[in-house]
């Protein structure tokens, strides 16, 4: 029988320097579809990324139980190709020097520098990628000389280079200007053509866009919401997510919250 379900997670608990960061977790996500997380800072979403990635464990107990791909022992090897993760941190490893084209084939190698002897048909799939997602002007581009928007689409671009199954974006439109955030949000909805599966992390409500089949809300460790979008998204969850009083709007496929005065 197939496994509909790539995470799965039964009242599972994880502490990190002696805090529970995730309280009694139950969750499921299925291949097939996109979810984005939404919560403030603090509220347990980088530790769920931890827990995926298999760098953080969680208490063994008889009635816990988390499964990735099926299985409760992956090898680390199968989950580093069949999940990739983006995040800022990374953008502090490459070397500014590095072209656009150099840092997409390094994703191949998972290395973040120049690679030497690359074969021709491993140049092609950079090609390939780039062409799908509309930047081989960037190709011949130093890493330092691109927009912030342009660095992130660029790591992006990256970690899609091994095909994985699943596409995890970590805080994907942070610190960026609004040029840089329209163009990055744009480039992640045309990613929802490829056979990736993308799980966005954020705190920021302007990220969801209509590629999303799911939205979780994640406060203190705790999902408080789980669902559909148009039902999740409203003010009375958000108040509750974020504890100010807020109102939400949505305007051409966008969310937007705008805070109720005292």
């Amino acid at each position: 029988m197939v496994n509909n379900f790539w995470f799965e997670a039964k009242n599972i608990n994880c502490f990190k320097n002696g805090f529970r960061v995730i309280k009694d977790l139950n969750l499921k996500i299925a291949h097939s579809e996109n979810v984005i997380l939404i919560g403030p800072n603090g509220s347990g979403k980088s530790s769920l990324i931890e827990v995926i990635n298999r760098n953080i464990y969680p208490v063994i107990a008889s009635e816990s139980k988390l499964k990735i791909f099926d299985k409760e022992l992956i090898d680390l090897w199968e989950l580093r190709k069949r999940i990739s993760t983006v995040n800022n941190d990374i953008k502090n490893r490459i070397n500014p020097n590095l072209k656009v084209f150099d840092l997409v084939l390094s994703g191949l190698y998972g290395r973040y520098c120049h690679i030497h002897n690359k074969s021709e048909r491993d140049s092609l799939k950079v090609e390939k990628i780039m062409k799908k997602m509309n930047i081989s002007n960037l190709s011949k581009k130093y890493f330092s000389y691109l927009s912030d928007g342009e660095k992130q689409i660029s790591l992006i671009a990256r970690a899609l280079i091994k095909k994985p199954d699943i596409l995890i974006l970590d805080e994907p439109i942070a610190n960026l200007d609004y040029k840089s955030k329209f163009f990055v949000i744009d480039k992640i909805n045309e990613l929802s053509k490829l056979n990736t599966k993308i799980f966005c992390v954020t705190h920021d409500i302007s990220t969801i866009t209509k590629i999303y089949d799911r939205v979780i809300m994640l406060k203190d460790g705790n999902i408080i919401a789980d669902g559909y979008q148009n039902k999740i998204i409203n003010s009375q969850n958000l108040n509750k997510l974020y504890g100010i009083q807020v109102e939400v709007t949505k305007n051409n496929g966008l969310w937007k919250i705008n805070r109720i005065s005292k």
